[in-house]
């Protein structure tokens, strides 16, 4: 039942990140402009290669052991994260976005990927958890 509550949670959680980019978006006085939507994208993308590191590998992608597989996982993961933070400020840079809705996406960005930290932390432990046990 715990995990259940961690999931709702994290749900939550990600809604909030979500909703400032969104208001970052839609926000009339700055614009109205769409463009930093662009960042769902790397939402998508940065937990991928974690997720095939777990699978392949068999360490734990948080823990301290290494091989290439983990590595090479960790580097695209942080390869997406950044980009996701250089989106706005280079969208701001070339003033296709203003100040406010650069720090709106930016407080988006880190609430969004300290969810998927925290998302990690949670269902990463070595408990026997399957996600198949919600099917039936």
């Amino acid at each position: 039942m715990t995990d259940i509550k961690g999931l709702v949670g994290l749900a939550f959680s990600a809604a909030v990140g979500m909703t400032l980019v969104v208001l970052a978006c839609a926000l009339p006085a700055y614009g109205g402009n769409w463009t930093p939507l662009i960042v769902l994208v790397f939402y998508i993308l940065s937990p991928i290669p974690l997720l095939l590191a777990s699978r392949i590998g068999d360490t734990d992608v948080l823990s301290g052991s290494s091989n290439a597989i983990k590595e090479t996982c960790l580097f695209i993961t942080t390869g997406i994260v950044v980009s996701a933070y250089a989106l706005p400020l280079l969208l701001l840079h070339i003033e296709t976005i203003q100040a406010v809705p650069t720090i709106l996406v930016i407080a988006g960005n880190t609430w969004c990927f300290l969810t998927i930290l925290i998302f990690f932390i949670i269902f990463n432990r070595d408990d026997d958890f399957d996600f198949q046990m919600w099917g039936s």
